[in-house]
């Protein structure tokens, strides 16, 4: 089992930046690959960026590349998701989620485990 907490997210004016973490516990993390995923109101939930296990290999869709980064600590069992030059349009719930390891995903039924959220929205 692994448990994951999201923080970080909060209000913002658009052109802003965040960093959002998901603190992990349970099971190994190192043996997860992790990915961040967003919902934003009315939406269905969507894939932003996948890290595998080592950090070395990453997934992030082109709707936001460029904007968001994705990175792990696996020392801190810990994985982030850096954003800049917010847009209102970045307003969501973001989510992070464990898949174990192999190829990473951006299928949100591949994921095991996630998080509870963390909000964030972007004023214009």
């Amino acid at each position: 089992q692994v448990q994951l907490v999201e923080s970080g997210g909060g209000l913002v004016q658009a052109g802003g930046s965040l960093r959002l973490s998901c603190a992990t516990s349970g099971r190994a993390f190192i043996t997860y690959n992790m990915g961040w995923f967003r919902q934003a109101p009315g939406k269905e939930r969507e894939f932003i960026a996948a890290i595998d296990w080592s950090g070395r290999s990453t997934n992030v869709t082109d709707a936001v590349k460029g904007r968001f980064t994705i990175s792990r600590d696996n020392a801190k069992n810990t994985v982030y998701l850096q954003i800049h030059s917010l847009k209102p349009e970045d307003t969501a719930v973001y989510y992070c989620a464990a898949d174990r390891p192999g190829t990473i995903s951006t299928k949100l039924d591949e994921y095991d485990y996630w998080g509870q959220g963390t909000r964030v929205t972007v004023s214009s």
